[in-house]
Order: structure tokens, then C-alpha cells, then sequence
């Protein structure tokens, strides 16, 4: 078990250069107690703990340990893209080369995807991304690093298994263990997890590491966070419910959520501007969302560009992701400054050589009323995120309208955003379905129309001002 303060330092006074050289590598010695592998005989061992705790470097630790032990032979590295399992959990600073000493360091070999003990034990690497490479190797232990942030986690292979499904298939060899390190989201898929019979749980908050992290991260990013639903689930690991009374909630938005969705499937791409009107640390975050509508009629939310900004700073984010995933258009909020709005974004789309259109909206009424007809488009499952937004998604599932006037600035460009695409969001008549005797054609025009009417209703029934574009 590691050692009170005082008493390392006592302890280390005492040793030779040598002795404290290899000292340095005792895990045992430096880490704290949350950070050793729980007694006992576990499956699975779940470190549920905030960002900057040190969970990957008990990951390294743990594997390193088991590989110099002899007590696993061939452990699988996985996390949600190739890039992650090498930056983070192999050549990171607290990955599996940094923490192996010289005389006993593992060869890493990034096109085998393997990291090579001198005793013969391997580590390989495998992504979320890529489940197929996980179907029929098999390991007797394994790590996975954050899978609860993946946005890969549902991808599947052609046979229908996804990476953590082919993982734990191939979990076989002797006793297997799994340490599984993360950051908690409040999902179907981390919920199953940590009801899985042999889990065991150890929680740990971004605080009890507070010796080695930056006071200026404290400082500037914590103390932002500190009691606010974000900062529970970011800072104190807290696997958070839905709030009572708001208008998204987590099952709703993982019920339609999808991996991936073709750029050449896009009808119509919109990025969507909620602009701060200062930049200082008590202002609010710019928020910038990229959504779309798909040949299928169906709206998916692509990308969260959201942060503080300045005013040049937001409009060239903003053009960024309009030429990054080609959109069409450009709409920003125009209650503050709508002229001053359009001409920033203008001036910097010529310094940057773009034509970015701009269509400025005007809200009459409240935030409440603008996002109802949106939150009713998600319960109808016709809005999927493209992955995982973690920072959006914790202000719409967290914003109660009965409590909170002030919505959040990610979720208010949401709702610009889809507002925008409601229109778009009607199906083509050979999509609709007919269960009378009328005239196919007749139906569908009728059909269309009132499709078409029942979206105006809802746009109306917001307040919002569309001039023409």
C-alpha cells in the first residue's frame, strides 16, 4: 500500500542514488490507495473517477503489472479510434512506455499494433472503430479506456458485433480481468456495466490528484465547473440522472444516437451561431453547433464547436466548420446585435477567401416555447447525434425550463439549428405510406401538405422571424 507523506520522505532520505532511481518505478510505493487493483476475486474493475484522477495511469500501471508478473501473457489495449489507444494508453505521457523502467522497457511496434515485453508478454492494440479486429484473437486480460465517451461504441461488425462485444468473447484464457477506466456518462451502456455481476467499483474525483495537476488548471477550468451538473460528472465522476422536468433526457438522445453518417447523404448542412456579445471570464460561451438534414428526411447533429470567444474568434470558428463539412448557410442569433453579428461574420469569411451566406433569426418569444417543437422532433426519434457530445448533451439533458429562464448557450444554437432544418425534415411522397383508397397522388399531395402546415405551426408557435435569405 503506498505510504503517508511524511513517511516516504523519511524514507527516501535515506536511500542511495541507485535505490531512489529505482524507487521511481515502484508503483506501489507512489500511488494512492484508489489507485491499486481492489482485493478480492473481480471481473471487471470499473475506475469511475474524474478527468485529471490519474486513471490512465493506473491503467499503464495495471498492465504493466500483470505483463511483468507473468500473470497475463497477452492483454488487448482498447479504446474508441487507433489514434487514442496510441497517444493515450501506449505513447502518452502516462501511457505504457512512460511508465515501464529502461532496464525492463517494451518494444512498441505501431504497424503490428503491439507493445512487446522482454519476458514475451504482449499488449495489442484495438479501437472501437475497427470491431472486426477484436472477432477471434484471444487475450487473458484487458484494458479499455474511457469507453463510455466512444463514439464508435455501437459500430458493428459485418457479423453484428461491436467492439466490446468481440472483447469480452475473446476474454477466454485462464481467470481473465478487465479494468475499465473512465470518466462516467449517464448511458444505457454504462448502466448494463456496472450491474454486471464480478464489478467492482472504485470512484474518484479530479481533487485527489490535485499534488500533480497544473494550479492553473485548477484555477481557470475547475473552478468554471465547480458546482454545476458538468463539473459533477466531469470533476466528481457523478453517474448523473435525468433533471426532473427538462426537455431532453439521456435515453432519449442514445435511443436514435448513430456512429457515423455520410457526408454525401447530406441534404442540407446549417451551422448555427448563439454569439456571446464580450469575451472576459464571467461572459458566456459562444455557442456554434453543426446540424443537417439526411437524404432520409432525418436531422443529425455533426459537430459542437461551442466555446468562449472572441467576436473575430467565434465567426472564424464558425467558417471553419462551414467549409469543413460544406454547408449551406450560416444562422446566427440577431437579438444581440443582429447587424454587428452579420458583419463579423462577414469581415472574416472575406478575410478568409469564403462565401458564407448569413441568415440572422429574431426570437419574439421564450426559450422554453423556441424548444419544445425541437424536443418533440427527438421524442419522434427524428433527430440523431453523429457520435457523442458530451458538453451539449449535459446542457440539454440537465436545462429544466421551469427553473432555469437563462438556457444554455450550446443548446440555444441547437435549437437555431433545427429550427431552421424543420421545413427540410419532410418526407418525399414515395417515403409516405397509404392506407386508403384514394389516388396514390392526391395522398401524397395531401399528405405533404399537411405534413408541411404541421411543421410551419410549430415554427410559428416559436416566435421565430425568418427575413428571406
Amino acid at each position: 500500500m503506498s505510504q503517508p507523506p511524511d513517511v516516504r520522505q523519511h524514507f527516501l532520505g535515506s536511500l542511495s542514488q541507485t535505490e531512489r532511481a529505482v524507487l521511481a518505478y515502484e508503483w506501489r510505493f507512489w500511488a494512492r490507495p484508489k489507485q491499486l487493483p481492489p482485493d478480492g476475486d473481480w471481473a471487471f474493475w470499473v475506475l469511475k473517477a474524474g478527468r485529471g484522477f490519474g486513471k490512465t495511469r493506473t491503467g499503464a500501471e495495471w498492465v504493466r503489472a500483470q505483463i511483468e508478473s507473468g500473470q497475463c501473457k497477452r492483454i488487448a489495449l482498447v479504446n474508441d479510434t487507433a489514434a487514442d489507444v496510441r497517444d493515450v494508453m501506449i505513447t502518452g505521457p502516462a501511457g505504457l512506455v512512460s511508465v515501464c523502467p529502461p532496464w525492463n522497457k517494451p518494444v512498441y511496434v505501431a504497424n503490428l499494433r503491439s507493445v512487446t515485453w522482454p519476458n514475451g508478454g504482449i499488449a495489442i492494440a484495438y479501437s472501437a472503430e475497427a470491431p472486426e479486429l477484436l472477432r477471434g484473437p484471444e487475450h487473458d486480460g484487458a484494458w479499455a479506456d474511457e469507453p463510455s465517451k466512444w463514439k464508435n461504441l455501437k459500430k458493428a461488425d459485418t457479423e453484428g458485433g461491436t467492439a466490446w462485444d468481440n472483447l469480452m468473447m475473446g476474454l477466454r484464457i485462464g481467470d481473465p480481468q478487465c479494468v475499465v477506466t473512465m470518466t462516467p456518462r449517464n448511458i444505457a451502456w454504462v448502466r448494463e456495466l456496472l450491474l454486471r455481476s464480478g464489478v467492482v467499483v472504485t470512484g474518484g474525483t479530479s481533487y485527489e490528484n490535485r499534488d500533480n495537476l497544473s494550479p492553473r488548471w485548477f484555477k481557470n477550468v475547475v473552478s468554471k465547473y465547480e458546482n454545476t451538473r458538468l463539473g459533477r460528472q466531469e470533476l466528481n465522476a457523478e453517474l448523473l440522472e435525468d433533471v426532473e422536468g427538462a426537455l431532453w433526457t439521456t435515453h432519449l438522445i442514445e435511443a436514435a444516437r448513430v456512429p457515423v453518417f455520410p457526408l454525401d447523404r447530406l441534404r442540407r448542412v446549417v451551422v448555427a451561431i448563439d454569439p456571446a456579445v464580450s469575451k472576459t471570464a464571467t461572459s458566456d460561451e459562444t455557442g456554434i453547433v453543426v446540424a443537417a438534414v439526411g437524404d432520409d428526411g432525418e436531422a443529425y447533429v455533426l459537430a459542437d464547436g461551442s466555446d468562449k470567444y472572441s467576436p473575430d474568434g467565434w465567426a472564424r470558428k464558425a467558417i471553419q466548420l462551414y467549409q469543413q463539412w460544406q454547408a449551406d448557410r450560416i444562422i446566427a442569433e440577431a437579438n444581440n446585435g443582429g447587424d454587428m453579428v452579420s458583419f463579423t461574420v462577414q469581415t472574416v469569411a472575406s478575410q478568409m477567401k469564403v462565401h458564407a451566406p448569413v441568415t440572422l433569426v429574431h426570437a419574439s418569444r421564450g426559450k422554453q416555447t423556441r424548444a419544445e417543437p425541437i424536443a418533440a422532433l427527438y421524442e419522434q426519434g427524428r433527430v440523431h447525434h453523429v457520435g457523442m457530445f458530451v458538453d451539449l448533451e449535459g446542457q440539454m439533458c440537465g436545462w429544466d425550463p421551469r427553473v432555469d429562464t437563462d438556457s444554455p448557450d450550446r443548446m440555444d444554437a441547437l435549437v437555431w439549428a433545427m429550427s431552421h432544418l424543420a421545413t427540410e425534415m419532410i418526407q418525399e411522397p414515395q417515403d409516405l405510406l397509404f392506407t386508403d383508397t384514394r389516388d396514390p397522388e392526391d395522398a401524397a399531395r395531401e399528405a405533404r401538405a399537411q405534413a408541411a402546415q404541421a411543421v410551419q405551426d410549430a415554427i410559428e408557435a416559436t416566435g421565430i422571424f425568418w427575413p428571406g435569405e
